[in-house]
């Protein structure tokens, strides 16, 4: 596996030679952000934290997010033409299927390999984006009770929900079946595939040493307001011909967005 994007454009040369689309990429803007997102944690976790989390103008127009957008801009010379409009999981499909070689995608990805009978190790690789090795981001699904007219607490039936959904058997099961990792920490990784082992692993690692950062693409890093002004910023580069430091500056007062 590729370590650096030097590496990473070499095999996605290679593939292209051999005739393997290199990419398999969606066309949602959610999808846009998170490869975005990935090349800007290639960065170092410190850049990402100042970037996305603190919206530190000086890190936002500095060389190294120019350098962000020229990555994502050469990224794109390897995806198909028809990538318009695509799901997720039809990309993954064509990774499934052969027709193409890698895909930035989260370990949700995984349950469609896992329904399609492919191995994790055998037939396919999961792997860090090139330079975030020490490094890992987050999206936790999240569930909100809604307070009952007359009642000043959670209702029994929304406690006997919280409880179940955070038992280790229910974690444990909705996991393998996603493809995630639990949330709940101290559930046993026995029955789980060596993806969800190294991911879990990386998790209590990065978590140790200040690497784990939350997701900007997948609503964890920043409110909804300066979140979509950023994803527009993002998508608009990305389906577009703009340069560089255009996205910077825009990108610079999408994160001002009150």
């Amino acid at each position: 596996m590729p370590a650096n994007w030097n590496e990473f454009f070499q095999v996605a040369d290679k593939m292209k030679a051999a005739g393997i689309m290199p990419i398999a990429m969606g066309g949602q803007p959610w999808q846009d952000l998170t490869l975005w997102e990935d090349v800007v944690l290639s960065r170092g976790t410190d850049f990402y934290k100042k970037a996305i989390v603190d919206l530190d103008q000086k890190t936002l127009t500095s060389p190294q997010m120019v350098q962000v957008f020229d990555t994502v801009r050469k990224i794109q010379g390897y995806f198909d033409s028809g990538r318009t409009g695509r799901d997720w999981n039809l990309a993954t499909t064509m990774v499934i299927q052969g027709k193409a070689g890698m895909q930035f995608m989260g370990d949700w990805a995984k349950g469609e390999f896992a329904g399609a009978n492919k191995k994790a190790g055998t037939d396919y690789i999961c792997a860090p984006v090139p330079g975030t090795e020490k490094a890992y981001t987050f999206n936790v699904d999240s569930f909100m009770f809604f307070q009952q007219k007359g009642q000043k607490a959670a209702t029994p039936g929304q406690l006997a929900l919280a409880k179940t959904i955070m038992t280790p058997a229910f974690q444990e099961q909705f996991s393998l079946n996603k493809g995630s990792i639990p949330v709940r920490l101290g559930v046993s990784m026995d029955k789980f595939d060596d993806c969800a082992k190294k991911s879990y692993s990386d998790e209590q690692t990065t978590i140790k040493s200040g690497g784990y950062v939350p997701s900007l693409a997948h609503g964890m890093a920043q409110g909804d307001a300066v979140a979509g002004a950023m994803t527009d910023v993002v998508t608009k580069f990305m389906n577009s011909s703009q340069d560089s430091k255009s996205a910077v500056t825009a990108l610079a007062n999408a994160a001002k967005t009150k």
